[in-house]
């Protein structure tokens, strides 16, 4: 590859983060549904034509916008998780929980992107799914390595069965990430999973406002909890 091809792709490169950039700003002002490529061209001070050299269109830069906060919040998690022994369980949820809220209290607008409400006429891509599953393998992973481990109580009594219409798609999640473990357990991961994020957007979204003061306690609590359902000890 010669110097001046190097020197074009670096310069591409850079005008794509800055249009990435100035695009996150407007999701900031306008949301994702008022998202403009012109918008973005005049505040970068470049023609409307010359942006969609770059993105063909609205819909490819939010997918684009997606991708990067799957990724990011997924990496969050990841090296939280990292952080912590290897056989600490308990540890490594608590630890994987606490960074999804502490990205998307950072992030909030990336976050609502990518968990609040749809934009009308988007459909997002296949391309999003690898970014988007990040989080859910690692979450997965401690899962079935304290399974592996022995780490894991047996199911709690007192909940109700799982609901047999369950098992065909738990034989899939089961193929795709959480390989040995019962169906009862992973029906509880993926409402622990869609617990951790309701609760993320309700704070996110000012609906604990004048309910929950101290919302950081509330979050650990909440995922302690889950972590109990899910067969967790200390």
């Amino acid at each position: 590859m010669n110097a001046s091809r190097t020197a074009r792709e670096r310069v591409r490169a850079e005008l794509v983060g800055e249009i990435k950039e100035a695009a996150r700003r407007q999701l900031a002002v306008e949301g994702a549904a008022g998202l403009s490529l012109r918008a973005v061209a005049r505040e970068l001070g470049m023609v409307s034509s010359a942006i969609y050299r770059y993105f063909p269109s609205r819909d490819e830069l939010l997918t684009a916008l997606i991708i990067e906060a799957f990724d990011a919040v997924g990496a969050a998690v990841e090296e939280a998780d990292a952080a912590c022994p290897r056989d600490a369980y308990l540890e490594r949820w608590m630890a994987a929980c606490r960074a999804i809220r502490t990205w998307a209290l950072a992030h909030p607008h990336e976050y609502a992107l990518i968990h609040g409400s749809p934009v009308p006429g988007y459909v997002a891509p296949r391309d999003t799914a690898a970014a988007a599953a990040r989080d859910g393998i690692v979450m997965a992973a401690i899962l079935g390595e304290a399974h592996r481990a022995g780490r894991l109580a047996p199911h709690p009594q007192g909940l109700p069965p799982t609901p047999p219409s369950f098992a065909e798609d738990a034989a899939g999640l089961r193929e795709s990430l959480f390989f040995a473990l019962p169906d009862e357990v992973i029906m509880q991961a993926v409402m622990a999973w869609t617990s951790i994020y309701g609760v993320v957007s309700f704070e996110l979204f000012g609906m604990y406002n004048n309910v929950i003061t101290d919302t950081a306690a509330a979050f650990d609590h909440h995922a302690l909890c889950q972590a109990r359902l899910l067969g967790f000890g200390d």
